[in-house]
């Protein structure tokens, strides 16, 4: 049965949600289709600059994505301290680069003030545009919109693009985010289209090893920052525990989930099966997972868990804050939470 969009997102709980759409009938209409012989990879480019570009106008950060040739995958993230703060010049300013504005709210930023008859409906506007730059469902309706009627004029065709509504997933702990976001990153490797981090197209794995090696290299050539290419999406950093209470950003150093990704990504290939190293990484004996417990995980997310992914107490709680009385994943949580 289908789950109400307000019984899966609580940014209140966890501000981190996995997102995933396909295309309809999942057709390769982002990719090569090897039916028809067309080639729709440079709708793949299409998706991830309209994620950049919403990305900069909502209070939404993304922390991995993957645009596959009939699906994508993103992991979001809810900012709703930077959502609150938000001015009502800034609500308007944000909203207006998506819409064409309200004649009271065009006549705000042009003039400055409204009259005192418009100043209520002004006021209501700024609050439910304020609400909606903080919605994972608007943010998915101004993607999937205008990916689905450029595709569609491209093919001169009418109907539906996407298979349906988005499906998401809570991450309600690191554990879960990290497994995800693996996951999400490793999708060209699991599906046999890669073998290398490096060469996974339009993921973002692929986008910080590239900014990684930018990074560096300015360093040694002693270049100004400013002089480094921009990324295609701002993605939301990693940041290590010395930075933990200075800034915003996964709570992990780049460089420990660099070598999680990895040997995870070498222990799920076809040609490297069978064989888990004595050493683990980093980040896993920090966290005290089991080696064939994340392997598990990572090759086999979306169907250990449905709406939710975290401790299986708190994917108890997140279901019953919502009324629901059972949900799937018991055994691969306990397995990825031992203690």
């Amino acid at each position: 049965m289908t789950v109400s969009r307000r019984k899966l997102i609580e940014p209140q709980i966890t501000p981190y949600y996995h997102i995933i759409n396909r295309c309809v009938r999942r057709a390769y209409l982002c990719g090569e289709d090897p039916y028809s012989g067309k080639n729709y990879q440079h709708r793949r480019g299409w998706i991830v600059n309209k994620i950049k570009q919403l990305s900069e106008v909502f209070c939404i950060d993304v922390c991995a994505y993957a645009v596959m040739s009939n699906h994508y995958h993103l992991v979001l993230k809810i900012d709703t301290q930077q959502q609150q703060s938000l001015s009502p010049q800034e609500v308007i300013s944000r909203w207006l680069q998506l819409f064409n504005g309200h004649p009271i709210a065009v006549d705000f930023v042009n003039n400055g003030n409204v009259g005192a008859d418009k100043k209520q409906a002004l006021s209501t506007l700024v609050a439910e545009w304020q609400s909606r730059l903080g919605s994972i469902s608007w943010f998915m309706r101004c993607l999937n919109e205008e990916i689905a009627r450029k595709a569609n004029k491209e093919d001169d065709c009418t109907g539906a693009f996407w298979e349906g509504r988005f499906k998401s997933q809570a991450l309600l702990d690191e554990q879960a985010l990290l497994s995800c976001m693996m996951y999400v990153d490793l999708n060209p490797i699991r599906a046999g289209l890669t073998t290398s981090l490096q060469d996974s197209d339009f993921t973002s794995i692929q986008q910080r090893i590239a900014e990684c090696n930018q990074t560096s290299i300015a360093k040694k050539s002693t270049l100004n920052s400013s002089s480094i290419k921009r990324s295609k999406i701002g993605l939301l950093p990693f940041v290590g525990a010395e930075h933990q209470a200075k800034q915003a950003g996964i709570q992990f150093d780049f460089v420990d989930y660099l070598e999680l990704i990895d040997w995870t990504g070498r222990s799920i290939r076809d040609d490297k099966k069978g064989f888990i190293p004595a050493t683990q990484p980093k980040l896993l004996q920090q966290m005290g997972v089991n080696a064939e417990a994340w392997l598990d995980n990572s090759n086999d997310f979306m169907e250990h868990y449905t709406h939710v992914s975290g401790k299986w107490s708190r994917m108890c709680s997140f279901q019953q804050h919502f009324g629901g009385r059972w949900c799937k994943g018991k055994v691969a949580s306990q397995r990825l939470h031992p203690h």
